[in-house]
């Protein structure tokens, strides 16, 4: 492969999770032009991590691609937290015990001899989605990717905003009943304990089970066991017009208007970006949960805010890494 040439110096985005590596090489529009995936070593030490970063890169498009005079105008890494954004430090991450206060983008800069940031996942999507975009053209973006957790970036005037510590941004640990289930993150009644994959799974199961007689698509596709049942098939269902599955959701969607209505009334933000596996099941839903809104803000223009699904999908670590290293908008 040619390298970018220095007026259009490319980015390389690394999105590094518990079990692997995603690379690619992002043009200066946000096109991710090529990527590839390497297995992570979470388990043995910092510098078998390290190196299975460095393998990843280098199977992108060779060595040269990174080293000095190869066109890259930088290195920008997503990598689970909690981190410090600032220093580039990552600093006890659940999911990568290799790292702990492990100095990333110094390591990473003395490697490659360019620019290096490092950032959590969401708040670089959020950056992402405003550089290049659902939320292009927007001034105060709120984003929320729906999965398995939930994750938010705020970006005000193109900017992520960290808070003072670097912590700042973590809207799916916002509390919306304080005698609500036990997190992940201990605390009770966080909307990532409601609303995220895991909980509609929950749901969804409890139902099933309290309603032995029901017919369900869900049950059909989980080959008749309760404990198989998931949230992927709660959405499949749910296409393919099952009522119970429909229940399921539109639960779903008023936790999560009630937690929005919290974020609007808090950041008076100009779109509302989601992204993530739940929110693209929760799709059909989004024009409810926006005209749904002046009902539960105090804002009196709420419903002015659009909500937008988000442009990169599986692919938001690699655009969001790039994106930490794209230049600011003036």
């Amino acid at each position: 492969m040619t390298p970018p040439s220095k007026t259009e110096a490319a980015i390389i985005g690394v999105d590094i999770g518990g079990t692997k590596v995603a690379v690619g090489l992002v043009d200066p529009s946000g096109k991710i032009i090529t990527q590839e995936r390497r297995p992570m070593v979470a388990t043995s030490g910092p510098e078998p991590a390290l190196q299975a970063v460095t393998a990843a890169i280098a199977s992108l498009a060779g060595e040269s691609l990174a080293a000095p005079g190869g066109g890259i105008q930088g290195i920008g890494i997503c990598a689970p937290g909690p981190l410090d954004p600032h220093a580039g430090v990552v600093i006890n991450p659940p999911n990568l015990p290799c790292w702990r206060n492990f100095p990333l983008a110094l390591r990473m800069a003395e490697l490659y001899h360019v620019p290096v940031k490092v950032d959590n996942d969401a708040n670089a999507a959020a950056l992402a989605e405003t550089r290049w975009g659902a939320a292009r053209g927007y001034r105060y973006v709120f984003y929320a990717t729906v999965g398995t957790g939930i994750g938010t970036g705020i970006v005000l005037d193109g900017r992520i905003y960290h808070g003072h510590t670097g912590a700042a941004g973590e809207g799916g640990h916002m509390t919306i009943d304080y005698r609500g289930p036990i997190c992940g993150c201990g605390k009770h009644g966080c909307i990532e304990a409601f609303a995220a994959g895991p909980a509609i799974t929950a749901r969804a199961r409890a139902k099933l089970t309290a309603s032995p007689s029901r017919r369900s698509m869900i049950l059909d596709l989980a080959g008749g066991n309760i404990a198989a049942a998931t949230s992927e098939m709660v959405g499949k269902a749910y296409a393919a017009g099952d009522l119970l599955a429909g229940e399921i959701l539109q639960e779903t969607v008023e936790l999560l208007t009630a937690w929005l209505s919290n974020i609007v009334d808090l950041l008076d933000p100009d779109v509302l970006v989601m992204g993530g596996g739940v929110a693209a099941m929760l799709s059909p839903f989004f024009d409810e949960i926006k005209n749904r809104l002046p009902d539960w803000c105090v804002n009196p223009r709420s419903s002015e805010i659009p909500l937008l699904m988000a442009h990169y999908g599986a692919d938001a670590g690699i655009a969001g890494g790039a994106a930490l290293c794209s230049e600011t908008p003036g």
